[in-house]
């Protein structure tokens, strides 16, 4: 676990930041907030979930034909909040549906399982406020951590979170982690369309190609409270990995550090003010350099991927005759070469 160095040079900590929080939300005025929760056969889990989200100003639930009474409870629990039934198409399907649905200024996708603490709302928020477009969790800044990531799925995201860096020229510490705050007006932008868990490598990394600006928060995973994760590995890593591969055919926008600040949230473009070392420009927060060196001694020429032959040689689908591949070349030998021998990825 490390910080991002545009963090540490910044002198922003999670510490400081909350510490301007009450200043922050009394100042103007605060977003209104809209929370979607992607469901399926997570009734027990609400039960503890919904009363912990007093401080939004909108529930969504959108829920694939739970058998367990899921709708039921919310609507006991949460009577204001807006539920969604639709076919179980994953969780990209629903967190589409729920953001097409928002009406806030800032929409928070948050697991239903109680993985994810509803108290670190409001520093996603905060960042938002500061000029960002897209807030996302990370369980490896200073401040994050994680109670349910096996060995296997923390060394899949481990490896998946390189190659993103390397591809984008970012400099993320978690790829594959579902927290996430993002203005409701670059919603269209994103243009979304996985409907798996790849859902979030498509939000993060289409967010980058089209210049949006993009923060990492530290967040904290616990446990599943019950039931059991839909996820797996192998196929869900594999979609990652395509879903990276297939996005970086475009451009990638290099001025997503000097964008302007969205002002489309009423009265916030003074809110951020006073926040220990952080500019109203959002540069300098966790906040993604584009040359990606320094990444865990991953070099942005991708020399340091397992399994890669910088030659090219012996990879299925090389044509490379020698020469050094570019980082999606070598993006796409390894997809090739996972596929063909079924080795099991896997993502956080």
């Amino acid at each position: 676990m490390h910080e991002p160095d545009s963090l540490h040079r910044a002198g922003v900590r999670s510490g400081a930041l909350l510490h301007h929080l009450d200043a922050a939300r009394h100042r103007a005025s605060w977003p209104t907030v809209t929370a979607v929760i992607p469901t399926l056969n997570e009734a027990d889990n609400l039960r503890w979930l919904l009363p912990r989200l007093s401080g939004v100003d909108e529930v969504i639930v959108v829920d694939g034909e739970s058998s367990d009474g899921t709708a039921d409870v919310t609507r006991r629990l949460r009577p204001d909040a807006v539920v969604i039934s639709q076919p179980p198409a994953g969780k990209g399907a629903a967190m589409r549906a729920g953001f097409q649905a928002a009406t806030s200024d800032v929409i928070v996708a948050i697991d239903a399982d109680g993985s994810m603490d509803p108290k670190e709302i409001d520093a996603f928020v905060a960042l938002i406020c500061c000029g960002f477009d897209v807030v996302k969790g990370s369980r490896y800044c200073v401040g994050g951590g994680s109670d349910d990531l096996t060995r296997l799925r923390r060394a899949g995201n481990l490896w998946l979170t390189r190659l993103a860096n390397m591809l984008y020229g970012v400099r993320w510490t978690d790829l594959c982690y579902g927290f996430i705050a993002l203005r409701r007006s670059v919603v269209d932008r994103l243009g979304l369309a996985a409907d798996g868990f790849e859902i979030e490598t498509e939000l993060c990394v289409n967010a980058i190609t089209t210049g949006l600006r993009i923060a990492e928060m530290p967040s904290h995973e616990f446990d599943r409270r019950s039931g059991v994760s839909k996820l797996n590995a192998r196929r869900d890593g594999l979609r990652v990995l395509r879903t990276m591969v297939r996005r970086r055919r475009g451009p990638v926008n290099r001025r997503h550090a000097r964008v302007r600040a969205d002002r489309s949230l009423p009265g916030l473009e003074r809110t951020a003010r006073g926040v220990s070392g952080l500019e109203r420009t959002g540069q300098g927060v966790p906040g993604l350099e584009r040359t990606g060196q320094g990444v865990a001694g991953l070099e942005r020429t991708g020399r340091s991927v397992s399994g890669l032959d910088r030659s090219g040689r012996g990879v299925p689908g090389s044509d490379l005759s020698g020469r050094e591949p570019s980082a999606l070349e070598q993006a796409r030998l390894e997809q090739a070469r996972l596929e063909q021998a079924g080795v099991e990825g896997a993502a956080g």
